[in-house]
């Protein structure tokens, strides 16, 4: 860091193009970028007086590039504690773990989204999200039916009940929630239970797009519609017609876009940039927030009209913190979907550690969890992992008494809560639709394997969802 408190951010990478738009980026929360080319130009930059004073490294990492591997490894050996982030076009798995076992912090995937971005930079610099690695973390729990989803907390099993529900419908789903809670999740599910899921889910996250392209990636350009179109290009909604769109960060859509959107859900139909006449499209829309949309109404950041468009189901995803019972079943089911990685194996976990992991409160909730997992996994070589492979999460724990230690008085087992907040006991039948609930999504909706561990028949099970009101589909 230099005398006036700036940070210094060493990017090494030969590409100009790609050198200025980190280099704006990371201008953006104070950083003043280095530039090196290669291995021997970082290396000697390092040596000179900016280069002692570097916080942050990122390097631009070639696909299966051995010397960028090598690179890694100098740098770390050289520099013991100072953050390595990768920037690579290949998002694999393999790739990830071969720079992170040569001593890499993070692994960002190309193009960068600048938040993405910075982010990790201020994880890097000792932030509590403990590093992104979103794009490789997010094929963990991608495309899994609402069956498969884990979790058997009250509130969460409702906001899954209601989704479900939506489903079968072409009716617009306002997802809102945390960043991170798993709202492209639901949404995968909504379209994967939906008459529509034999076509792809379209994703557009809004949040990336800089605003003067958020029409054009939306709606689509003609040939010549405006400086830079030298071809025609078809829009996202005109891509999911016959299908669903998922859009993501929908508070983030410029106003403008916001009209052309409302005008779609109203006529069904999109006019591209630059088109004469418009288009017919069948889309089902489904959309997301991690801020509460109607508060960007209030404070006239969003349309109102489009809100409630949009807002005809809505489903609200709680933190993994008010859902903490949940946190043992969610790390074992994440690091089986771990162990089947390349170059990845299944790895078990001590009691020490998954005691650590359910007790921090995840302000990141369970993209952070995914994160951490991924990472100890990569660099783990034991046969499971203990409390020593998460010492980001065990000194961030140790400062702050955990919100998720049990309230004396009002116990619960896996999620389950069997008091009421006046102190006395819920009704049998509540505590037992939990119970059955909790096995469902704890056996992937294997009825025979949880009617065997419940101890009772698959026709007393079947009975008992029907008496307790349990739908299977969002059990």
């Amino acid at each position: 860091m230099t005398r006036n408190g700036q940070r210094l951010l060493l990017l090494i990478d030969s590409e100009p193009a790609q050198r200025r738009l980190v280099a704006a980026i990371a201008s953006r929360r104070g950083w003043r970028t280095l530039f090196a080319d290669d291995a021997d130009s970082a290396m000697a930059t390092l040596g000179t007086p900016d280069g002692l004073a570097t916080d942050a490294i990122i390097l631009d990492y070639p696909a299966s590039d051995d010397v960028a591997t090598a690179l890694i490894s100098d740098l770390r050996a050289r520099r013991p504690h100072l953050p390595i982030l990768v920037l690579a076009a290949n998002g694999s798995v393999a790739a990830a773990v071969g720079a992170m076992r040569a001593g890499a912090s993070d692994f960002l995937v190309k193009p960068i989204a600048a938040e993405r971005l910075l982010g990790a930079l201020e994880s890097a610099m000792g932030g509590a999200s403990a590093g992104e690695l979103r794009p490789l973390t997010e094929k963990l729990t991608a495309n899994l039916g609402f069956s498969e989803i884990v979790g058997s907390a009250p509130q969460f099993r409702a906001a899954l009940a209601v989704a479900a529900k939506a489903a079968r419908a072409r009716v617009p789903v306002l997802v809102e929630g945390e960043t991170g809670v798993g709202k492209h999740v639901v949404a995968e599910a909504i379209h994967g239970a939906s008459p529509r899921a034999r076509k792809e889910l379209i994703c557009v996250n809004c949040g990336s797009l800089s605003a003067n392209l958020v029409e054009s990636e939306l709606f689509g350009h003609e040939e010549g519609a405006f400086t830079g179109a030298f071809e025609r290009k078809i829009g996202k909604l005109q891509e999911a017609d016959g299908s669903t769109i998922f859009l993501d960060e929908v508070s983030e859509m410029p106003l403008e876009a916001q009209v052309k959107l409302l005008r779609m859900l109203q006529t069904g139909e999109i006019q591209p940039l630059g088109a004469r006449h418009p288009r017919e499209v069948d889309v089902r829309v489904i959309a997301a927030s991690n801020v509460p949309l109607l508060g960007e109404v209030e404070a006239g950041r969003f349309r109102e009209d489009l809100y409630y468009r949009l807002n005809v189901v809505q489903v609200t995803i709680p933190p993994l913190r008010e859902r903490a019972g949940d946190i043992p079943a969610l790390i074992r089911h994440l690091l089986v979907r771990i162990g089947e990685q390349p170059g990845l194996r299944s790895l078990g976990i001590s009691d020490e550690a998954l005691q650590l992991l359910t007790g921090y409160d995840w302000p990141g909730n369970v993209r952070q969890l995914q994160n951490v997992l991924f990472r100890a996994a990569v660099l783990c070589d034991e046969e499971g992992l203990t409390r020593d492979d998460f010492p980001q999460i065990a000194q961030l724990a140790s400062g702050r008494p955990s919100t998720n230690a049990p309230v004396a008085g009002h116990s619960s087992a896996g999620g389950i809560t069997l008091f009421r907040p006046d102190g006395n006991l819920r009704p049998l039948d509540e505590i037992e639709a939990d119970v059955i609930r909790l096995a469902i999504g704890h056996y992937r909706g294997r009825m025979t394997e949880v009617a065997r561990r419940l101890g009772i028949g698959r026709s007393t099970l079947y009975r008992k969802l029907g008496e307790l009101g349990i739908d299977q589909t969002a059990a």
